[in-house]
């Protein structure tokens, strides 16, 4: 076993990492036989978005009805832990099924259903000043470490799950009295996140607390990365607000956060703390918290979020382009670089820390920032290498320089798929969470403008 940590912003933290024996590799295959190259746009991201919300539906651990941290259709699992959910992960599986019932996957019925397993699960399961573990063990809802001193709560993961939470709530809230009681009970579990706390009196909020090790893990969560949504969760939380100092002097840095460079003649906006010569991220920093967070038209002191993700994307674009490391594969069609499997295991992709591993989820997700660029990388999945494609949408990652793919799924890298899919589509997800008074209250108390304000 090894314990992974990515780098994020000026320290180690855990976000996204996992704890994985080698992943099982593959040669990549060649182009399958079936017909999908007559599949026009619109019906290919059908299917894309219907095989991504499945993962989150019929792929869902029984008991719980949350999501499988990780689902190897090659049946090989670390420690026999198929039945270990991600709490994270589970927050974007919870849009992903409002999303069935918009399309008609599913009925509204089975979604209520399956929230009511959820919530009723998810009330009982071990929780830290209210604030939920990286992962749970889906048969007990007991905590699940994700390594020895992460075996209490998890204050990132708990805010991506809370997301999906508030937005279920949003969508159930004026409907039958059933509907209103899932909506009640899910805002008394909002309620209960103990976000202030999770400052330890400071201005900054800290990633984890144990009630065995307390603050032995030590990660304040300065930016920039994939944490935003944590912040503004805390900030509009009706019951345990932080402050606005916390917002600018820990995640902002003090306004350090805003030093922007340029990259293939792009502003980065934010400062990403990459290296010197490549100043930019996975791309999973520009997808988990806009899930819900509309970034078109919101800004602040710091940024523009919509020119920030939407030049993070295209970095990634022009960086497959230019291919510097000459990999084999890499071009317009082929791009995107995120945290994901690789060859040895989990790894941290981005430019900069460049494997030759090409990881679905980065391209497909930024549909909504880079809908051209995005589509490019789709019809090349669907139309010239359907083999892999798998039943709950494309594999987790593949490298034609290293003649590798793996038959595994990871619910965080096809979370965002189908949710990113139907903000470009729709706006759905973007609409519900960003309707809610209490949210734009509490961006508002952090400075931020957007066009969903009165």
């Amino acid at each position: 076993m090894k314990y992974v940590y990515c780098l994020l912003g000026a320290a180690f933290l855990a976000s996204g990492c996992h704890n994985i024996t080698k992943s099982a590799s593959s040669k990549v295959p060649s182009k399958g036989t079936s017909s999908s190259n007559t599949i026009t746009v619109d019906p290919l991201l059908d299917t894309l978005q219907r095989q991504t919300f499945e993962y989150f539906w019929s792929g869902a651990e029984e008991n719980s009805g949350l999501a499988r941290e990780r689902i190897h259709m090659d049946g090989v699992y670390p420690q026999n832990d198929q039945d270990i959910i991600t709490t994270g992960g589970s927050g974007f599986g919870m849009m992903a099924i409002l999303i069935g019932v918009k399309n008609g996957y599913i009925t509204r019925a089975q979604a209520l259903e399956r929230f009511e397993r959820i919530v009723n699960f998810l009330e009982k399961a071990d929780r830290f000043h209210g604030v939920w573990p990286h992962w749970l063990n889906g048969k007990t809802g007991k905590v699940k470490p994700f390594s020895k001193k992460d075996n209490g709560g998890d204050l990132v993961e708990t805010a991506f799950l809370i997301q999906g939470l508030l937005t279920v709530s949003e969508y159930f809230k004026e409907g039958s009295t059933r509907e209103q009681n899932i909506s009640l009970r899910i805002e008394k579990l909002y309620d209960e996140v103990e976000w202030d706390w999770y400052t330890r009196g400071e201005d900054v909020l800290y990633w984890h607390w144990s009630p065995e090790y307390e603050w032995e893990m030590n990660f304040p969560v300065s930016g920039y990365n994939e944490c935003l949504i944590m912040y503004v969760l805390a900030a509009s939380s009706r019951t345990h607000s932080i402050t606005p100092q916390a917002y600018h002097k820990g995640w902002a840095m003090s306004g350090k956060i805003a030093n922007s460079t340029t990259y293939y003649d792009l502003p980065t906006v934010l400062n990403y703390y990459g290296n010197d010569s490549v100043p930019t991220g996975p791309l999973f920093w520009s997808h988990y918290s806009y899930l819900g967070l509309n970034p078109k038209g919101l800004k602040d002191t710091y940024a523009d979020y919509w020119q920030l993700v939407q030049n993070h994307a295209l970095i990634h674009y022009k960086y497959a382009i230019d291919n510097p490391k000459g990999y084999k594969g890499y071009g317009k069609n082929q791009w995107g670089m995120t945290s994901s499997y690789s060859m040895k295991g989990y790894a941290g992709h981005r430019p900069g820390l460049d494997l030759g591993v090409i990881s679905p989820t980065a391209a497909l997700s930024s549909i909504a920032y880079t809908p051209k660029e995005s589509m490019q990388m789709i019809k090349y999945l669907y139309q010239q290498a359907d083999s892999l494609v798998g039943p709950y949408g494309p594999y987790d990652a593949y490298s034609h320089e290293n003649n590798w793919y793996t038959k595994r799924y990871l619910a965080i890298d096809q979370g965002p798929i189908v949710v990113m899919i139907e903000n470009y589509r729709s706006g759905m997800i973007w609409d519900l969470f960003m309707g809610r008074e209490d949210i734009q209250t509490g961006l508002k108390k952090l400075g931020f403008q957007s066009p969903y304000f009165n």
